[in-house]
């Protein structure tokens, strides 16, 4: 059973530090990385946390103190994770759609790179040749994840060099004679099929060959989480046991073995994550009783852009009776939360929490409508500590200039 916080925990945080708030709850993402290495004893396997679901430096700490390496989609990330004390054979940096100056700072820096088309790995190879070992990401046209949005292995995904130009990825590596230590894919994000794991094996196991240098074969992440009950997730046993499997199948064909690495983000700090909003207003109208909170998808845009659905609890009233809402935010636009969704009964000054908001929560968070970004906190041993301040006003000129 993963650990998760009180009503009593996430009111006293309210209290303490305003809302709206975002907390974390620090053993649950212990728990959750402690679920994947206890899956994968033995094997040949590394994590790589996804940390663009949650950048806060406290959280890339946390991972370093579990163990846990970092997985950065910008180089930003990459200097946070050095920042954070991460070693630089412990990030690693895939690349996408991005300026060949940031590859050069990655290689700078000393930590592992996938490069994401043929055009950078063109320049990589006339600058540096077989001197630095470097990953390549390929998309394989498998279609999978929860949401088009967050699919990235299908036909007309830009990421990734596509299969059909393998013989030309393999003319610019043997022209350059670059050292090609590992290959990557990643398929999309909320996988609840292991198979879909599989189907990449499947892609890594014939290409094997065509790459005598490789070390580490990279699954990518997306497993998925429940987010109420019924919900699927994937099975990371089901998974352990079949990437056993396949490990064993490429020694006996190839008399080869590499290090397997996955990329879990969601998987590691969602359901750490609580986001606590008061309600200011509710609106009976003929059809729909609305709970307007005090906040909107400047703080959590997941629902608007995804459709993404958060379990909402009244921290307030917890056992009142059932009634339906629709919870929306005070941002002047369309801004569901929940449409017709049962709640214990609210009023106005309660406090409502969505669960599962620790990945892509704060993390996508914007200043739109000149409203503040919200504090963080991170729940440790029992303790609540602050690990971000809320905006101020000087937060919203800071970086503007006045010339008139």
């Amino acid at each position: 059973m993963s650990h998760s916080l009180s009503n009593e925990q996430l009111v006293a945080a309210a209290n303490s530090f305003g809302t709206p708030l975002y907390v974390y709850d620090a053993a649950n993402i212990e728990g959750q990385y402690s679920a994947l290495t206890t899956a994968f004893a033995g094997q040949h396997v590394k994590f790589f946390y996804a940390s663009k679901a949650l950048t806060n430096i406290n959280i890339l700490k946390l991972m370093l103190n579990m163990g846990c390496a970092v997985d950065c989609s910008s180089i930003n990330e990459a200097h946070l994770a050095i920042k954070a004390g991460h070693a630089p054979k412990n990030i690693l940096y895939t690349s996408n759609g991005i300026h060949f100056s940031e590859i050069e700072t990655a290689v700078s820096l000393g930590i592992h790179v996938n490069i994401d088309s043929l055009s950078n790995l063109e320049k990589f190879g006339k600058k540096y040749g077989g001197s630095y070992p470097v990953g390549i990401r390929l998309r394989p046209n498998i279609m999978a994840g929860g949401n088009l949005k967050i699919s990235t292995g299908h036909d007309k995904s830009k990421f990734g060099v596509p299969l059909e130009q393998l013989e030309e990825l393999l003319a610019i590596i043997d022209t350059y004679q670059i050292n090609i230590a590992g290959l990557h894919i990643h398929t999309g994000s909320e996988i609840k099929d292991v198979s879909v794991f599989m189907k990449v094996t499947d892609v890594f196991f014939d290409l094997v060959p065509k790459f005598p240098h490789l070390q580490f074969l990279d699954l990518g992440g997306g497993f998925k989480v429940p987010y109420k009950a019924g919900d699927p997730s994937t099975n990371i046993s089901e998974l352990a046991a079949e990437i056993k499997k396949f490990q064993e199948k490429l020694q006996s064909t190839y008399a080869r073995s590499f290090e397997l690495w996955f990329e879990p983000g969601k998987y590691m700090v969602s359901k750490a994550g609580y986001f606590i909003t008061e309600v200011n207003v509710i609106k009976q109208t003929p059809t729909i009783t609305f709970a307007g909170v005090n906040s909107g998808f400047n703080h959590l845009i997941r629902p608007m852009l995804y459709e993404a659905y958060h379990e909402i609890k009244n921290l307030s009233n917890p056992n009142g009776p059932l009634a339906t809402y629709d919870v929306v935010g005070n941002i002047c636009e369309t801004d569901t939360f929940a449409s017709d969704r049962q709640i214990a009964t609210i009023s106005e000054g309660d406090l409502l929490v969505f669960e599962n908001a620790g990945a892509y929560g704060f993390e996508m968070a914007s200043n739109f409508n000149s409203r503040y970004k919200p504090a963080e906190v991170m729940v440790i041993k029992g303790e609540a500590k602050l690990i971000r301040q809320r905006d101020t006003f000087e937060d919203l000129t800071r970086n503007q200039v006045e010339v008139l």
